[in-house]
């Protein structure tokens, strides 16, 4: 079997150490070993642990020191670091979390709870690879800056889930004077209560062995709106076995022993501000995959979901018997404009003919700009006088009405030339389409040599 992940383990004791790498070698991890903080950046830097399970007390510094010199490597801001507190050692473990630490485990503790806990931290750890570039410190897309500290949003939503409305009550009043968040409260039997508001971004869940018991974890991890709230399991007495399954169910903290509301506080807090960084490497994630289609400046698709879409378009046969038109359009006399109003003059040509051509075009088809003044326009099921009734609507939307410059006082008159192909027959599968582009840009070469401001066909290429 391969191995899962790989665990930092820091402790001063020898015999900790061993124990905890006899747990983790069983479920197949790979376990590195340390006893001091000195020397930490290195061990890091060659090992690149997935989750780092400390001693809150080491011979020359703590659990918390650790998880500074760890968030100090921007390659590792997301690695999970966890403190082993001594036995029942309450203000320990919310000293450990005040610090900043990721989660608390106490001595002796069982193999299920410890696994459990590591596999729902190293779920969050791959989530984070996953929107890395990879594995590094850049963001998909485009080069960003260094991940930065852990940072808490203003204000977030977070809700509570309880078996009673009674405890529900209790919970909120004793959370309203200690958060900055917006509470609610909620019963377990009513969960559609609390979905069919806005999306919390955190949700106290009372867990007990009766109904509905764990179900709402799973059932809330398991719905879109709800996959990437944080979920705060609170389990009466201190049942490891239903810790464990809580964990396994989707709950991102287990706070064991009843509601303490200091616990349910930090924990609240740490997941909040590690879920706004999430989120924050998703916005980019989608931003950047955005940027790879879009053209900067006028906001139509680029060449290269032109090529896409198009190679798409080509390879689908048609429902209707009908096929597929590529047209090329270029502005006429682009340098002149140019040269007359500045690239800023151009620019703004440019963008506003976008628009034209993107409100005529609509949603039968697409728009996108694959060069200075060159713009591809694809129509996925279009009879050959539906096409050139569209590009005549196309070319008339450009030059019948001036554009609007800043410090001219007289609106400019602007032009375009479009070449088609005929509706095409589906392509083969090894058919490359640069046969179809050429055949389209020899009929805009015509239409250009017309006389400019005209439509021209070429008869399929295929």
């Amino acid at each position: 079997m391969s191995v899962q992940g790989t665990i930092l383990v820091l402790d001063g004791t020898s015999t900790n150490r061993i124990m905890l790498k006899v747990q983790l070698t069983a479920a197949w991890y790979h376990v590195v070993q340390g006893d001091r903080l000195h020397g930490l950046p290195g061990l890091l830097r060659r090992t690149r642990p997935d989750l780092v399970l400390a001693a809150q007390t080491l011979p020359d510094g703590t659990a918390a020191d650790v998880k500074q010199v760890v968030m100090a490597d921007p390659d590792m801001v997301d690695v999970p670091v966890v403190a082993i507190a001594p036995q029942n050692d309450k203000t320990a473990r919310l000293n450990a979390l005040a610090e900043g630490l990721d989660d608390v485990l106490a001595h002796p503790f069982k193999d299920t709870l410890l696994l459990a806990r590591v596999r729902s931290l190293l779920r969050s750890r791959a989530e984070a690879q996953e929107l890395k570039l990879g594995g590094g410190s850049q963001p998909i897309g485009f080069a960003e800056p260094a991940a930065t500290p852990i940072s808490p949003p203003r204000s977030a939503r977070v809700a509570i889930l309880a078996q009673t409305a009674r405890t529900g009550a209790l919970w909120m009043k004793a959370l309203s004077g200690r958060l900055r968040h917006s509470l609610s409260a909620h019963t377990s039997s009513n969960l559609q209560a609390l979905l069919s508001g806005p999306v919390a971004d955190a949700i106290v869940v009372e867990v007990g062995k009766t109904a509905p018991g764990l179900s709402p974890l799973a059932d809330l991890k398991s719905r879109g709106a709800t996959r990437n709230t944080v979920l705060v399991a609170v389990v009466a007495e201190n049942d490891t076995a239903l810790a464990s399954e809580a964990l396994d169910r989707g709950a991102d903290a287990v706070c064991m022993g009843g509601f303490c509301v200091e616990e349910v506080v930090l924990r609240l807090e740490n997941q909040i501000a590690r879920k706004n960084r999430t989120d924050q490497m998703r916005a980019t994630l989608r931003r950047g995959i955005a940027e790879c289609w879009i053209d900067p400046l006028t906001g139509l698709h680029n060449r290269r979901y032109a090529m896409q879409a198009m190679d798409q378009m080509a390879r689908k046969p048609s429902r209707t018997g009908r096929g597929f038109v590529v047209m090329l359009a270029d502005l006429d006399h682009f340098k002149a404009i140019n040269d007359r109003f500045g690239h800023v003059g151009g620019d703004l040509v440019l963008t506003e003919a976008a628009k034209r051509m993107e409100h005529t075009v609509g949603s039968g088809g697409f728009v996108a700009r694959i060069g200075g003044e060159e713009f591809m326009i694809g129509l996925p099921d279009s009879s050959r006088a539906e096409a050139m009734e569209l590009a005549k609507t196309v070319r008339n939307c450009i030059s019948k009405t001036p554009f609007t410059l800043p410090d001219c006082e007289t609106p400019v008159p602007v032009t375009i030339s479009i070449g088609m192909t005929s509706p095409n027959p589906p392509l083969p599968q090894n058919e490359p389409l640069e046969r179809l582009i050429r055949s389209a840009d020899s009929a805009l070469y015509a239409a250009k040599k017309a006389g400019r401001n005209q439509v021209r066909v070429r008869q399929s290429a295929a």
